[in-house]
């Protein structure tokens, strides 16, 4: 629904910038660009599309990015696809998670517990970044992403984590700006 003021959505938006400001850091710190980034989302909601749409408006290519819903990677083929889902769909022959994976820079959960694996997190690129957002469990915990591998630059959603990547960062400032 359009409103005839200006909205906030918390889940979509405050996510979406602290995660462009991670990503902007844990890129330096790789000696990666953004617009040569091999992206994996894992989650295809509100959060998920708003991050992507962000990390696109500053330049990332959106046929790098592999967003994966319930049914797998978003794809040009797939005929089941939302306005906001279909936005990320390109010709693509990856249809999994582990497809996606494979040499992937940048990894970002807003999905559920569990699903990233040390095989997965193994297949990625050199210096993979990892911001693993579910909470209150993340896809992949800090220790064993750090066990699997030592270059790893892992972030969670977590406040008893290093590196929180978590709205309840930026929401209160950009609420003060506001006003």
């Amino acid at each position: 629904e359009q409103c005839d003021i200006p909205v906030f959505h918390d889940d979509q938006h405050g996510t979406a910038i602290v995660t462009a400001a991670g990503m902007i850091n844990a890129l330096e710190i790789a000696g990666k660009k953004l617009e040569d980034a091999k992206i994996v989302c894992l989650g295809a909601g509100a959060a998920a599309i708003s991050c992507m749409k962000l990390l696109v408006s500053m330049g990332a290519k959106v046929e790098n990015i592999y967003m994966i819903d319930r049914s797998g990677v978003i794809h040009a083929g797939r005929d089941d696809l939302n306005q906001y889902k279909a936005q990320f769909a390109h010709a693509t022959d990856k249809r999994t998670l582990a497809d996606a994976l494979d040499g992937a820079d940048v990894f970002v959960g807003l999905s559920g517990p569990n699903l990233l694996s040390p095989e997965g997190l193994k297949s990625m690129a050199a210096n993979p970044i990892v911001f693993a957002c579910s909470n209150p469990d993340p896809e992949i915990s800090p220790e064993l992403a750090h066990a699997t591998r030592s270059d790893v630059i892992m972030a969670t959603g977590r406040s008893d984590y290093p590196n929180q990547v978590n709205n309840v960062l930026g929401f209160p400032f950009i609420f003060r700006g506001a006003l």
